[in-house]
């Protein structure tokens, strides 16, 4: 299923996509929203995948409806840096030995068409398009990476946005480039695992302007979509509701030549995930 959330910020409602014949459908009639607590009930998700078979939810119609975060009232999100060997390699740093994590928090998200926002003296601010695991089940001290795929609810598109010189040449740890305000658009769908047989053979692809930036696979990735969640289970128990942004292949700003292209207002990012969705945003000075 496709799940998602429409509406004005704040007041979204449920809907889901309906791939038969490319139409919204609203879910508010059977459930109050897409978040942990439906995530983590299978009889209420079943309930949703019996509705959409039986042809019984309403349509929705789409114009001018604005598409929200897919996902409301996320716990957290936790953040794998230099995940994919070409983003390492163009960064020039040495490949992990193990996952590089960082959090963002869960206000920094918006949807996927959503205004990313310049932050105010910003110079560096940088792309990333990135696979989003959702997690469905309770995951603590997960044994396996094979495991750990069972605690997966489903996929999303993410742009992890990042200012570089508030990440790396400020000081302390990488927060404070991660956590701007509107810096993880996130959706448009909340694609269950089901219609995702692997995660581990997706295309990415970002734009800038027009321009291809990005055009790599999570094929690359050096730990996979269950290591990622078996390992970070390790450290802190994952929740239904609870987001990972899993890295980014090659391409962002900082890793191209001087005078490095990074972004500003005016500028617009596309950016999607082969099954997943696509994104599109138009930056502006916050």
């Amino acid at each position: 299923m496709k799940l998602l959330r429409v509406g004005p910020a704040g007041a979204e409602r449920p809907a889901l996509f309906d791939d038969t014949d490319g139409t919204l459908r609203d879910l508010s009639g059977i459930v109050d929203d897409i978040d942990g607590t439906l995530l983590g009930d299978e009889a209420a998700l079943a309930r949703v995948r019996a509705a959409l078979d039986s042809g019984e939810l309403p349509h929705l119609d789409a114009t001018g409806l604005r598409i929200g975060p897919p996902l409301g009232r996320i716990g957290k999100i936790v953040c794998i840096g230099l995940n994919y060997h070409d983003h390492a390699r163009e960064t020039g740093a040495e490949p992990p030995a193990e996952p590089v994590i960082f959090l963002k928090a869960p206000d920094t998200v918006v949807g996927p068409n959503d205004t990313v926002l310049v932050p105010r003296g910003s110079v560096k601010t940088d792309w990333e398009v990135e696979l989003a695991v959702v997690i469905g089940r309770t995951a603590r001290c997960v044994e396996s990476a094979e495991a750990a795929l069972g605690h997966v609810a489903g996929y999303a598109v993410a742009h992890d946005v990042s200012e570089r010189e508030f990440q790396i040449e400020r000081g302390g740890t990488w927060d404070k480039g991660k956590n701007c305000e509107t810096f993880n658009p996130l959706g448009p769908w909340l694609v269950t695992a089901d219609e995702v047989p692997d995660p581990q053979d997706l295309s990415l692809k970002l734009w800038v302007n027009g321009e291809l930036k990005q055009d790599g696979t999570t094929a690359q990735q050096i730990f996979s979509v269950g290591e990622v969640v078996r390992y970070v289970s390790r450290f802190m128990t994952l929740y239904p509701g609870d987001v990972i942004n899993t890295g980014t292949p090659a391409g962002v700003a900082m890793g191209q030549p001087e005078p490095k292209p990074y972004l500003r207002a005016g500028d617009v990012v596309e950016l999607e995930i082969a099954g997943l969705g696509r994104q599109r945003q138009e930056l502006k000075d916050a």
